[in-house]
């Protein structure tokens, strides 16, 4: 069995239900699938089973057999293999009765890319508006990369919300055109809203000893603005565009009922140590001169400022609880992971609820 030729949006249009998707969403898929080649006589699903999958027949002759013992022979092209395999007929075994090209998507990412169809048309049919600058259609967000791709609506942040409440989400969200040199939030500044780069890039800079330093680029796909939200209410730094652009925001309101609430997870000292003890590490956001006295046993430190630099070293598949001297902290940085697909907790009112007797000692 190989894996070979792209798949056609043409092809895609024929199947059931996937074609009935907006030719959007077939285009993305088309990047995530390819023909599978079976040689006739052989079990088209021994090395990789049909569970948590959904399989159409492209061409060749199938032959499916039931617990009863009944047979089914599917044709490719034809009205039945339209449909997913096994989803009418069920069956125990299967058998290539000539070679075969199949082509597969897992279950979840589909479901996802149909859930977030089915969201276009909400918005197409109108329903709850927001005052300002709201984005007139939500089958724009059909065109969105970054924070909004199709990896993150699988495995990101978005992906932990419900249906309903992405909606709400997407709907709350204001375009705002920016201009080369344009200062979006200023150091000292209040904290209104929370932003997402939908298109230029910005530059982030903070005041050091009377001297702006330039700490870090933002392009595409990328967001600002949420850990001030989360911490004192003021800006900690300043970002100016360094092209023409435009920006996605949300109101500080907005922000915490839709994305932080939902995202943020909250944990006891009790629960905390609990998941440690299963397998989740701390991660300790003070300052490495805080975090060199009273950090916790196995802590890895990464000081609040370097959590988005860190991501790429964290493990996907690994859960953390995050802390800090309050909480404060901490929550920012808890909320950072997560939106970015990372399992994160964190601990609620940070190394101060945790009694003397249960810190473990680190080395």
């Amino acid at each position: 069995m190989s894996s070979h030729d792209v798949v056609s949006i043409e092809t895609l249009r024929r199947l059931l239900p996937i074609g009935a998707m907006s030719d959007t969403r077939l285009a993305e898929l088309v990047k995530v699938c390819y023909v599978e080649r079976i040689r006739g006589t052989l079990d088209p699903f021994q090395l990789r089973p049909i569970s948590r999958s959904t399989v159409y027949l492209l061409k060749g002759e199938l032959a499916l057999t039931s617990k009863e013992g009944t047979a089914l022979v599917i044709v490719g092209g034809t009205d039945e293999a339209r449909h997913p395999i096994g989803r009418k007929t069920p069956f125990a075994s299967a058998r290539a009765i000539t070679d075969l090209e199949l082509v597969r998507f897992d279950d979840e990412l589909v479901d996802i890319m149909m859930t977030w169809d089915q969201l276009d048309e909400v918005g197409r049919t109108g329903g709850d508006r927001v005052r300002g600058e709201a984005i007139d259609d939500i089958s724009e967000w059909r065109l969105m990369t970054g924070v909004f791709s199709l990896k993150n609506l699988k495995a990101g942040g978005l992906s932990q919300l419900p249906r309903e409440h992405v909606a709400a989400l997407l709907k709350r969200f204001q375009r705002v055109a920016v201009r080369r040199g344009e200062q979006v939030v200023r150091e000292g500044s209040d904290a209104d809203f929370y932003y997402v780069i939908e298109d230029g890039r910005a530059q982030v800079s903070r005041r050091v000893g009377g001297v702006d330093m330039h700490i870090a680029q933002l392009k595409g796909g990328d967001t600002f603005g949420e850990e001030s939200l989360l911490g004192d209410g003021r800006r900690n730094a300043t970002v100016t565009m360094l092209a023409d652009g435009s920006l996605l925001r949300l109101t500080k309101n907005d922000f915490h009922k839709y994305l932080m609430q939902p995202l943020l997870v909250r944990v006891n000292a009790d629960a905390a140590l609990e998941r440690v003890a299963n397998g989740a590490q701390w991660i300790d956001v003070r300052y490495p001169s805080e975090y060199q006295y009273d950090r916790l046993s196995g802590a890895l430190n990464i000081p609040l400022g370097e959590v988005r630099h860190a991501l790429k070293v964290l493990d996907p598949a690994r859960e953390y609880v995050v802390y800090c001297q309050t909480g404060r902290r901490s929550s920012a940085a808890a909320f950072l992971l997560a939106q970015r697909g990372i399992k994160a907790a964190v601990l609620d009112g940070g190394l101060g609820v945790l009694a003397p007797a249960k810190i473990p000692a680190h080395s």
